[in-house]
């Protein structure tokens, strides 16, 4: 073969050394020529098949972070040129992880093996190790509890991690899912209950890994758990503590949309189902003991310990689960929609725990209400069960997302929500009036489609075209935002706007990033080995990524995911022999397994 590497790059790699790959790739085995067309290159197929044709190319390597955006360009020109078109090759230095200290090394083996037309995957294998039997999850959401479940059914030990005093994640927060709009609480529920009372399962609340050390097989980890204060096999969730608190805080649960007690649940389902202290709000904790304590004073059962402090818990697993999930992207910095100065500007997270039956109207869609603070003296606006319903409503898509301001990512679930909440929206106060503003659908599932419109046939006035802002004008909200299809900038007056707000990656997720040495994509989620062939692994061996801390994902695939994992880690216990690190795997090693394979 004559080969041609031609160097593009869509992205500014600042930590990758193009040049020096460029000189290793001008010594390999049948390369003719070099070239470096440097960052985002306009290229013209014409004079590519000239090139072709004067150095008589028989392959192309096209290098860089994304090739597969220059090969149609390629294999026009090897058309033009009149060579095989098959002979177009990538060598991908973001699909097969050229970042960090094995950039430079990683890349050169990415063209080795483009340019003898070998798999990089075929080679790239590092050597295995044997497998401890234990799994270590971090994070109780639903991808977590998913991969839990399957792996403990087996008859394999899990440890199950959660920062919270429960697990259920965002899930547990949700009202329905879409499309069915089945009860989000009757699905996960039941797989919380499963967990705790699972033998094969340790379940871990309030907790964190502080730790991570060893290899592939045998990991050697160090999980802080942090004192619940009330002992879990002892409370009967009688709830006599917290009514005799006199603390109230924001309650994360319901997106601090009401309050909660120092001493608290975080929700009626949750599991552990018992009570604990919040530390950081609790008087007899802040004033070290010298105010207050009338919880274990009242409590029955006699379960409360004040004075109870961390401790730490070592454990040696052989394989690591990430399911540390998302957050929402803090609106505030998105002044033009209003948050946090218009009170019936809600995000989604805070709509979902409105229209929940559990929340703090009982389901019930109603605008804030002003009321009077004899604590703080001050009027408040709050929501009460009998507020009033608004007239009309505005869903606002993107808010956040595909923005670069931002985040220029899809965040993939947004659509389909905001879709279901016009529905529920309508279910619940059938006169409303309901306008979603969107750029472009994506409803991209099974059923998706048909669901969005259905949402039209039940009257939401669906307006395609961006949503400029939020203002009040003579005490009334109004939305303004251009109508693409009409060509026209419109304006509706609206009692109740809910912002669909963007996701990005969990708080520490950078954190945990570092302490496995799992590597990040530039917008924050965690790297998997491959993502077209290999989308639960990573670069480290033994350790896997599962549901949305990978990237954007709705319940279903989340599930999906978390059930391929499980897959996985079972497959490396029932083998005995784990994969280990693809980092130790070094240049010479792959150059070489690529010429035998080449050679046959």
């Amino acid at each position: 073969m004559r080969n041609g590497v031609f160097f593009c790059q869509v992205e500014d790699g600042k930590n990758l050394n193009v040049d020096a790959i460029a000189k290793y790739a001008a010594n390999l085995p049948g390369v003719e020529i070099v070239q470096n067309l440097g960052l985002k290159p306009h290229l013209k197929a014409s004079l590519l098949a000239d090139l072709i044709l004067a150095n008589s190319l028989t392959r192309i390597v096209i290098a860089g972070d994304m090739p597969g955006y220059y090969k149609p360009v390629f294999t026009k020109a090897m058309a033009l040129a009149g060579c095989n078109t098959d002979e177009v090759r990538l060598a991908s230095f973001k699909e097969h992880g050229a970042t960090g200290e094995i950039a430079l090394d990683r890349a050169k083996a990415t063209v080795a093996c483009a340019n003898m037309g070998v798999p990089f995957a075929l080679v790239a294998i590092p050597t295995g190790n044997p497998v401890n039997h234990s799994t270590l999850v971090i994070g109780g959401g639903i991808a977590g509890i998913q991969a839990s479940l399957e792996i403990a059914n087996a008859g394999k030990q899990v440890y199950l991690v959660e920062q919270t005093g429960t697990i259920g994640g965002h899930m547990a927060m949700f009202d329905k899912t879409f499309p069915t709009l089945d009860c989000a609480a009757c699905i996960l529920t039941p797989k919380m209950v499963s967990v705790v009372q699972h033998e094969m399962i340790r379940l871990l609340t309030c907790s964190d890994v502080t730790e991570v050390s060893g290899n592939p097989g045998s990991y050697r980890v160090r999980i802080r758990q942090r004192p619940r204060r009330i002992d879990v096999d002892s409370c009967v969730a009688c709830g006599i503590c917290s009514d005799v608190c006199p603390v109230k805080v924001d309650s994360e649960f319901d997106s601090k949309i009401t309050k909660r007690k120092a001493v608290y649940i975080p929700f009626p389902q949750a599991v552990p189902n018992a009570y604990l202290i919040d530390e950081a709000s609790c008087t007899y904790i802040l004033s070290n003991g010298i105010k207050c304590g009338v919880c274990a004073k009242k409590c029955p059962k006699e379960c409360i310990n004040l004075a109870e402090t961390e401790t730490f818990l070592d454990l040696e697993v052989g394989n690591i689960i990430i399911a540390t999930g998302y957050e929402l992207l803090d609106v505030q910095k998105i002044e033009q929609y209003g948050y946090g100065k218009y009170p019936n500007v809600l995000t989604s997270i805070e709509f979902e725990r409105l229209t929940n039956a559990s929340g703090c109207t009982g389901g019930r869609i109603v605008t804030k209400t002003k009321l009077f603070n004899r604590k703080s003296q001050q009027e408040e606006w709050v929501f009460v069960p009998e507020g009033v319903p608004p007239r009309s409503v505005a869903i606002l898509h993107c808010v956040g997302s595909r923005n670069n301001k931002y985040n220029a990512y899809c965040s993939r679930v947004c659509c389909m929500y905001s879709l279901k909440f016009a529905h529920l929206i309508k279910e619940k106060i059938p006169d409303v009036k309901c306008y979603e503003f969107y750029i472009d659908m994506r409803a991209f599932g099974k059923g998706y489609e048909e669901f969005a419109d259905r949402i039209r046939h039940e009257g939401t006035f669906v307006v395609r075209g961006h949503s400029a802002s939020v203002e009040m004008v003579n005490d009334q909200m109004t939305v303004k935002g251009e109508d693409i299809i009409n060509d026209r900038m419109v304006e509706f007056k609206v009692d109740m706007v809910i912002l669909a707000v963007g996701l990005i990656p969990s708080a520490g997720t950078e954190e945990i990033s570092k302490m496995l040495e799992i590597t990040r994509d530039s917008d924050g989620w965690f790297s998997e080995l491959d993502y077209n062939g290999n989308p639960t692994d990573t670069e480290r061996g033994g350790i896997y990524v599962a549901g949305m801390c990978q990237g954007p994902k709705d319940i279903p695939d989340t599930v999906a995911q978390a059930s391929a994992v499980a897959a996985g880690v079972l497959r490396s216990i029932t083998s005995g022999r784990g994969i280990g690190h693809l980092s130790s795997v070094s240049l010479s090693e792959i150059e070489d397994r690529a010429k035998t394979i080449h050679a046959v």
